[in-house]
């Protein structure tokens, strides 16, 4: 994939910059693998706000993309790679021996005609999917499972992976893009290589029209805000908050620790940030 950047013929194109799109090779998708998304708005089953600044959008149908690979010991040929508008990363039409047809997410350097397979006899090549155990150590790994059978969820966005590092009992150590250590069970599954569209960091929107498109809506900051709506708003004339920052409800931001404890905080070796 490259990266084009578009003529100044205004303001609004004068940093608008574009996917070349070299590598898609099928602007249809499968109608099977199709299904209707429903948009909420950033809103939940009672209708209220949960996630602010969300709405409008182009209309997007969802691709059912295959995170589990758990079709073991069937090769698969790529038959296409197309564009996903629900993630950063391009996805890969497989077309299996017996006649089943799956999307998964395209690595980098997999071609339309390539042989892919999973389970453990596979090869350690990029595409390929295999239990941690059967992979080497160093190998680059992405859409790691957590959990035995419940399907990759780590490392799915374009340009990422993951480094096997370690090996010890029932665990693997695996090295994340954020820079966190942790370890996961062997007997978890992992695909072979980085994924594909790694230039996707590189690009700039440009304008404000192409973050609306993507569903996102204006942030407004909270200074600029009247009391009731913000801790931080008011003040005669222009105000810098008065204040630490801190969220609508009266909560420090920046820097203040949200995560709740989880059970699997104990596999954890390294953190991404330091207390």
């Amino acid at each position: 994939m490259a990266v084009k950047r578009v003529k100044p013929t205004s303001q609004g194109r004068r940093f608008q910059e574009y996917s070349t799109f070299e590598e898609i090779t099928k602007t249809e998708p499968e109608k099977r693998l199709l299904r209707v998304v429903k948009r909420s708005g950033g809103r939940n089953v009672h209708g209220r706000i949960t996630l602010r600044y969300r709405g409008g959008g182009h209309k997007r149908q969802y691709r059912l993309v295959d995170f589990k690979r758990d079709k073991d010991g069937v090769p698969a040929k790529v038959a296409a790679i197309e564009y996903d508008p629900n993630r950063s990363a391009r996805i890969a039409l497989l077309h299996y021996a017996d006649g089943e047809k799956r999307y998964i997410l395209a690595p980098a350097r997999v071609k339309v005609g390539d042989s892919l397979m999973s389970g453990p006899d596979a090869e350690i090549r990029p595409g390929n999917t295999l239990q941690l155990r059967n992979i080497p150590l160093g190998t680059q790994i992405h859409n790691i499972e957590l959990r035995v059978g419940c399907g990759g969820q780590m490392v799915k966005s374009a340009g990422g992976y993951a480094q096997l590092t370690a090996k010890e009992g029932k665990y693997a150590t695996v090295r994340l893009p954020s820079g966190e250590v942790r370890m996961v069970l062997q007997s978890c599954r992992a695909s072979i290589g980085q994924i594909g569209n790694v230039d996707h960091v590189n690009i700039s929107l440009g304008k404000a029209g192409r973050t609306r498109m993507l569903g996102r809506r204006p942030k407004v900051r909270g200074v600029v805000k009247n009391p009731v709506d913000h801790p931080m708003g008011g003040g005669e004339g222009r105000s810098s908050g008065g204040r630490h920052p801190c969220t609508p409800w009266g909560k420090p931001t920046k820097g203040l620790r949200t995560r709740s404890r989880k059970k699997s905080d104990r596999l954890i070796v390294k953190r991404r940030k330091k207390r």
